[in-house]
């Protein structure tokens, strides 16, 4: 994948996750609604990123990104990170996962083994 191709993903990538941001309806105290709190993107390019996201409902994202094989036939995006979210038992539940050119890879103690 030539590194265009990679730019031009990753910048879609980002602009649907502001697009979906933007779109949201504002937070009224309902859990269902939230606001960001907290948005923070570093060295977003072809080398790699990293990124936090945090809202006024409890859930957090943070996650990391690089291409590995660049100018290969191999070349992949490998993204790890993890998410949690307070669940409506009051348990805060927490994923960690790796997505590359094999899939995704979540990894939860709530999640089916």
């Amino acid at each position: 994948m030539a590194n265009e191709q990679v730019g031009l993903l990753m910048f879609i990538v980002f602009a649907l996750c502001v697009a979906a941001a933007l779109a949201a309806p504002p937070y009224n105290g309902d859990p269902k609604l939230a606001e960001t709190v907290k948005n923070e993107q570093d060295n977003i390019g072809v080398d790699g990123f990293k990124s936090v996201l945090e809202t006024t409902n409890g859930i957090v994202e943070q996650r990391e990104g690089n291409l590995v094989n660049q100018g290969t036939d191999d070349e992949a995006l490998v993204v790890r990170g993890q998410f949690s979210y307070p669940g409506p038992d009051g348990v805060t539940y927490t994923v960690t996962y790796t997505a590359d050119s094999t899939g995704y890879h979540p990894q939860g103690d709530h999640l089916p083994k």
